[in-house]
């Protein structure tokens, strides 16, 4: 290896399997900007990657059902809410964090396959309310428990206390992200 490009253990962990594709692109940033440190893409790459991966992976389950990610995040919106399965559009909106505009598409095909139905909220005629059909409950039912085995199996890769660490660090780092984004959108008091 040349002196100037830093070696693989300069960049990742120690321990790391062989070089994967983002210690490849660390290694190439490293040699042409040798001033800035690029050790955040060790976390942040293989995060984007796994992400894209494991989307993969769960959207295969979601098409066996006839549904794409986000129809699946509106009916299973929809059947945590408990009897009678229903919630406002804006409320399946900020649950599965997507514009009304894109949840009145999502709710559009699921209504028009006769897996949700639309109606006025009682004692507001001008809200709506989504809700699960019979149909529509016993398909997301169905392919939540296969949904579950496929993240089992997915999850798996790892043993127990990794995936216990995983899990901590994870959720510790989404708080600590959100938590700014939380305060900057909340109500301000006027007194």
């Amino acid at each position: 290896m040349e002196d100037n490009v830093p070696s693989r253990e300069g960049i990742d962990t120690p321990g790391t399997p062989a070089p994967d594709h983002v210690a490849r692109i660390q290694a190439e940033w490293a040699r042409e900007r040798p001033d800035l440190d690029v050790s955040p893409q060790g976390v942040l790459g293989r995060l984007h990657r796994l992400a894209a991966l494991l989307t993969e992976e769960l959207c295969v389950v979601y098409r066996r059902y006839g549904l794409g990610e986000g129809e699946f995040d509106v009916l299973a919106a929809l059947r945590r809410a408990g009897a009678p399965y229903e919630r406002a559009p804006g409320e399946l909106a900020a649950f599965t964090m997507v514009t009304t505009g894109a949840m009145t598409k999502r709710v559009d095909r699921l209504e028009r396959d006769g897996l949700v139905t639309r109606r006025r909220a009682a004692g507001d005629g001008r809200g709506r309310v989504v809700a699960l059909t019979p149909a529509g409950r016993e398909l997301i039912d169905t392919a939540f428990a296969e949904h579950m085995r496929n993240e089992r199996r997915l999850l798996d890769a790892l043993d127990p206390a990794e995936a216990a660490a995983l899990q901590a660090l994870l959720t510790t780092w989404l708080a600590r992200l959100e938590a700014p984004r939380a305060a900057a959108t909340a109500p301000r008091g006027t007194g």
